[in-house]
């Protein structure tokens, strides 16, 4: 597999930190990180605001599951612990992985319940959807269509006007 696209997000302590903790760990497979915008929590609103962001990554060696371990040592870089009483809780950063494509550019699908691909509900939050956008305008959603079509769509469109971008935030290192 060689290409990624994951989502990020951090509600707790230094989340614009934790956020750059989260591109740090990936390291040389960035490509290239969107802005970051402030969200509402979502699924369990008692919580502090979010800030989101989305990086697409390129790996040519690496695998769907080793993308999904990327994800985790990055969590665990940040300090995160899981809560499991309080799914949808806070967090000090969050990496989903979106959607894989293998090397010759098809979608890589997976029902495993650890690591289902594309993400089951990223074509129903807006905080993935937006960021994706930032860095694939023409993007589309394996199985579900172009990327602003569904942000467009019902019940998406009220979500997307809820996020606010960030630009005094910036993820990519200075060097």
């Amino acid at each position: 597999m060689s290409r990624a696209v994951l989502s990020i997000g951090s509600n707790l302590g230094d989340r614009v930190g934790h956020l750059r903790t989260a591109v740090a760990t990936l390291g040389d497979a960035v490509r290239v990180v969107s802005g970051v915008y402030e969200t509402p929590p979502w699924g369990d609103a008692d919580q502090p605001a979010y800030l989101n962001a989305a990086v697409l990554a390129v790996d040519p060696a690496a695998t769907a599951r080793d993308w999904l371990a990327r994800a985790r040592a990055a969590e665990r870089a940040a300090d995160r612990v899981r809560d499991p009483q309080r799914r949808f809780g806070p967090r000090t950063l969050d990496v989903d992985v979106i959607a894989v494509w293998d090397d010759a550019g098809e979608p890589v699908l997976s029902d495993d319940p650890e690591l289902t691909l594309p993400h089951p509900r990223a074509h129903l939050r807006a905080f993935v959807l937006r960021p994706w956008i930032d860095i694939e305008p023409h993007g589309r959603l394996p199985g579900h269509g172009w990327l602003t079509d569904l942000l467009n769509a019902e019940p998406l469109a009220g979500d997307a006007l809820e996020l606010s971008p960030r630009p005094d935030l910036t993820l990519e290192s200075d060097t």
